[in-house]
């Protein structure tokens, strides 16, 4: 059975608990003797197809392989985070107490000092602070690759000729940039004359903004672009509703999206936020979880990939080789993608691809 998600209720402001909306297991399930995680889902909670039911994937996975136990919310809003991490903090329940994203970085400084006894997490973001264990993945790296097979794919009889390629981000921050940054180096370094037009969500939800992206995605294949990469969170649901209906191309992010549109997500860069949350579940079991630094999760450590499992849309061997090639040159060390689109120009002069 799926587990239910921790509920606040008015309850708490009068006895100071934490209700459970249905969440006890059965017995023999865990040991008592491993503790337990609390994590804060990202706004959207489950279900977005992304990011948050990758986190739930891998601490399911975490529950069943290592026995370790975990509870969580569904924010509803950011001004959410606050409240929940201070909860979570004052039931002294939890080993460690997960945020997830950049948006849970301002509240997790503000609470994490008050609970000092308190280990914290964080994916996708650093959080200086001496009980809070930071985990970054190199989006740059994962990026690079889908970059490279769109730069290739474009060179195909599968595309117009407006050597031309998309993307649409959530947010116009140094975070997502790093996505942008990969995404130009690796189509530009495989098709020198290729172009990316970059356009940002926005707004009050730009992470859960369907009808904008959608909009974006028309505007763009209205200007001849047939190829578009999304690094929008659940926003990115327009983009593919947009390829369905005009008939033009996409790739996913997060999670596998080929399956959510067969016929027009040709690829997925994989941020393999599951495979996080079970590292820190397997380092809490262990003993192992340090606090106070950083834990940078890239290409040769599972963190990131891409994959074009379940997609409809045939891609030649030669296409699929390449890509494997250079993300293989990736992992050896010998291309250190740009993390910055400033960087991107540097990165071309000094790095010449062998056609």
């Amino acid at each position: 059975m799926k587990k239910q998600s921790m509920l606040l209720v008015g309850i708490f402001l009068i006895v100071g608990s934490i209700v459970f909306g249905g969440g006890s297991k059965e017995a023999g399930t865990q040991s008592s003797d491993i503790p337990r995680i609390g994590v804060i889902l990202g706004v959207g909670g489950l279900g977005d197809m992304s990011y948050n039911d990758l986190m739930y994937e891998g601490l399911e996975r975490a529950e069943k392989e290592l026995g370790v136990p975990f509870d969580y919310v569904e924010p509803q809003s950011i001004a959410d985070f606050e409240t929940y991490l201070q909860q979570m903090a004052s039931m002294k329940t939890y080993g460690v107490i997960v945020s997830v994203g950049y948006d849970q970085v301002e509240p997790l400084v503000k609470v994490a000092p008050q609970f000092p006894n308190q280990k914290f997490a964080i994916i996708d973001a650093e959080v200086a602070q001496p009980n809070v264990a930071s985990y970054v993945s190199q989006e740059d790296e994962g990026s690079f690759l889908v970059g490279v097979l769109a730069g290739l794919f474009k060179k195909s009889n599968l595309t117009n000729d407006n050597n031309t390629i998309g993307y649409i981000a959530a947010l116009d921050i140094p975070f997502l940039n790093r996505f942008l940054a990969g995404y130009e180096a690796g189509a530009r370094y495989v098709n020198p004359n290729i172009k990316v037009v970059a356009d940002f969500v926005g707004g009050n939800a730009p992470f859960s903004d369907i009808t904008t992206a959608k909009e974006i995605a028309l505007k763009q294949n209205s200007q001849g672009i047939d190829l578009i990469y999304h690094a929008a969170g659940g926003s990115g649901l327009g983009l593919f509703q947009a390829a369905k209906e005009k008939s033009f191309y996409a790739i996913g992010v997060n999670s596998n999206q080929n399956i959510i549109e067969p016929d027009h997500v040709v690829a997925s860069m994989l941020k393999r936020v599951d495979n996080a949350a079970y590292l820190i579940a397997e380092e809490l079991k262990n003993g192992e979880l340090v606090t106070g630094g950083l834990e940078t999760l890239g290409l040769s450590s599972g963190g990131v990939d891409y994959t074009v499992e379940g997609s409809n849309i045939q891609l030649s061997q030669e296409i699929i080789d390449t890509v494997n090639e250079i993300k293989n040159a990736i992992i050896a060390g010998e291309l250190d993608t740009p993390t910055n689109p400033e960087d991107v120009e540097p990165f071309l002069a000094s790095n010449q691809y062998q056609f």
